[in-house]
């Protein structure tokens, strides 16, 4: 088995190395056979790497201990779905999982758009090609996953913070998001090298992009929902590099995704966006090396390896070539048009652009100053959450009120006295909430109350938009209320989609404030009798329980816990002990209130032999809404990518319209 998977690696390495030569030659030379020959087998590869993923996850199953990965990762008393997980619990797993996707996105990529944009994809054939090329090769000449040993009687069992259930979907959401920001770039990069500088690449990309991104976003939520619940420190996101690795390419998609619609629909921002679609994909690459390097410290990360410095001379390949090619191009990108008005919604898209840019870079040089210090100064100064929770503030509530006025800014050109009139609804809704919380006592974090207040503000302006889409549509059709609703979104699906992702973020604004600047904590040692009150409630420390479970054994503190005069139960906190791994790990206790959306969050820090714990116990208000969030992020991207027929044939009209009048200039 192990000499079949590191075949098949090797044929997905020669697959991937043909389509980047016969496709680079085709798409130069104009040999049209040669190109359908390249494309196919870049398909081929994806089918390859697939045998490949399931002679390992074969070995899982089968606790093949002679592969040294799965003796590694995986041990006879695994549960079945962490066996599953453990796949991709290790650097090679995890390298394997990426080139699995990455063919599969390509194959999807190329299939579907080779009649639209059939002379666009010999040139996107060997750009994919190569990407494919640089992974495979990780695998088989540096990090295989097919190495053997002689078989031990077990293996060493997985690490036990990813036997969780998050860890099962979390890494493949953000693949599917990190490897998924390949395309678009692959199809820029593609236009660029053809010389096309149509709007063709982005129409055949929108949805992958928002694909990828919607991943990246989801699989985010997920380790941050993981964090909270299994690592047990309090929080859900600390600023760690890796957590910052997935987040930076996910700000920058979100950059490009607002300015392409400045594209489509005002010809302007070429350059910016291709630049945009190139960081987002380098951000990517960033993040595979940081994970996988060892140049950082982070749960998250894997130990020192031999493939960081093949990644960093991946990363550079792809910053040249990416460089290179928009300086080739930079008269065919330019365009005359201008932006008309610094109050316009194409002003209000730039602003949210350079905002969102801003914080991704401000992250960028935060992460990557450990290893710009250590390379300088010898030694590595890591930037703490101060740093971080600073320019969150500065540049993210100003992107949160831009939210809300974005949406209701006319193009071109908006007098201020319609603004004044527009806006005059929501500010007053947000003027009243931010009254009402000073009442309230909301006034003691003065960022968390200015970002309830911009989110009032925000919600408003989407509600504002609804309503009054809605009311227009039953004007002039006289339709019912929930009628005229649905089918005002079914028509304009792109734009209130994107409403319901503001509102996601909405949600989030909420989650992070509430839950950040305005917990409760407190700390203390109890023996069986004793308590400790916080945020409202009162915790009793009964007693230890312990038990075995399928790999680990259980122990838990019991705490009874009381709100003023009412008993709301027990609540359970303590460890698991994992025989196999020699591993303990902390399995806090969480009690939800689902009508305000608040935690009460109990970590047992150390269990003593005389039976007395120490705790840290939380109150986190509106944690839940983050959780929220997610749901609603999803539906709002579900909507934005529901395939819209008359959509699709209206693009395609006016971009081939626009291209053909292009060629016929260039050859006049």
């Amino acid at each position: 088995m192990a000499e079949l998977g590191r075949a098949a690696l090797v044929i997905t390495l020669g697959l991937s190395a043909y389509a980047l030569v016969a496709g680079a030659a085709a798409a130069a030379l104009g040999r049209r056979r040669l190109a359908l020959s390249a494309r196919n087998a870049l398909i081929a590869s994806f089918f390859s790497t697939l045998v490949a993923a399931a002679v390992l996850v074969a070995g899982f199953l089968r606790d093949d201990f002679s592969l040294a990965y799965v003796a590694g990762h995986s041990s006879r008393a695994l549960p079945f779905a962490y066996k599953l997980s453990a796949f991709w619990g290790g650097q090679e797993g995890s390298l394997l999982l990426w080139l699995l996707v990455l063919t599969g996105y390509s194959a999807l990529a190329v299939w579907f758009a080779r009649k639209r944009a059939r002379d666009l994809v010999v040139w996107v054939t060997p750009v994919l090609g190569g990407i494919a090329v640089g992974f495979s090769w990780l695998l088989v000449g540096v990090s295989s996953p097919f190495d053997t040993i002689p078989a031990p009687a077990d293996g060493n069992g997985l690490n036990p913070s990813l036997q969780n259930p998050y860890m099962v979907a979390h890494p493949v959401l953000l693949y599917l998001g990190y490897v998924g920001l390949a395309v678009p770039f692959a199809f820029a990069m593609g236009a660029l090298l053809s010389g096309r500088m149509d709007e063709r690449w982005i129409v055949a990309t929108r949805r992958w992009t928002i694909v990828a991104w919607t991943a990246l976003g989801v699989g985010q939520l997920l380790g941050a929902h993981w964090a909270y619940q299994e690592v047990g420190w309090g929080g859900y996101y600390a600023w760690d590099p890796v957590e910052n690795a997935a987040l930076m390419p996910w700000l920058a998609a979100t950059a490009y995704l607002h300015s392409v619609m400045i594209q489509e629909k005002r010809g302007m921002l070429r350059v910016w966006n291709v630049t945009l679609v190139s960081l987002a994909f380098c951000l990517s690459l960033f993040g595979t090396f940081l994970t996988r390097s060892g140049v950082v410290s982070s749960i998250h990360s894997f130990t020192q390896s031999a493939i960081g410095p093949w990644f960093l001379a991946f990363i550079v390949v792809a910053v040249v070539f990416s460089v290179t090619m928009i300086w080739l191009r930079l008269p065919q990108l330019r365009t005359t048009a201008r932006l008309e008005s610094l109050v316009s919604r194409e002003a209000t898209f730039l602003y949210n652009n350079l905002l969102l840019v801003a914080l991704c870079l401000t992250i960028l040089w935060g992460t990557a100053w450990p290893i710009v210090s250590e390379a300088v100064r010898g030694e590595a100064v890591v930037v703490g959450r101060p740093y971080y929770d600073f320019f969150l503030r500065i540049f993210g509530l100003p992107l949160l009120l831009l939210m809300g006025i974005g949406p209701l800014v006319a193009w071109r050109r908006a007098s201020l006295r319609g603004l004044a009139r527009v806006f005059a609804w929501p500010a007053a809704v947000a003027a009243a909430t931010g009254v009402a919380l000073i009442a309230f006592g909301a006034g003691s974090s003065i960022p968390g109350l200015i970002a309830y207040t911009f989110s009032a503000f925000v919600l408003a302006t989407i509600a504002l938009e609804f309503s009054r889409g809605t009311a227009a549509r039953r004007a002039l059709t006289g339709e019912s209320v929930p009628t005229a609703f649905s089918r005002l979104v079914g028509r304009n699906r792109r734009r209130y989609g994107g409403y319901v992702v503001h509102a996601s973020v909405v949600l989030l604004a909420i989650g992070v404030a509430g839950s950040s600047a305005y917990d409760s904590v407190v700390e203390g040692k109890l023996a069986r009798g004793e308590s400790l009150a916080v945020g409202g409630y009162t915790l009793t420390y009964r007693n230890l329980t312990e038990k075995d479970a399928a790999n680990a054994t259980e122990i838990r503190a019991v705490l009874n816990v009381r709100r003023g005069g009412d008993s709301l139960g027990t609540i359970k906190a303590g460890k698991n002990a994992y025989s196999v791994e020699q591993q303990v790990s902390n399995e806090v206790g969480i009690r939800s209130d689902k009508l305000t959306g608040e935690d009460l969050f109990v970590i047992a820090e150390q269990v003593n032999d005389d039976g007395t714990v120490f705790f840290r116990i939380f109150v986190k208000p509106l944690v839940n809404l983050i959780w929220l969030a997610g749901l609603v992020f999803v539906l709002g991207s579900v909507i934005t990518l529901w395939p819209d027929a008359r959509e699709e044939r209206r693009l395609a009209t006016r971009y081939a319209t626009v291209g053909e009048r292009r060629e016929r200039t260039a050859t006049t």
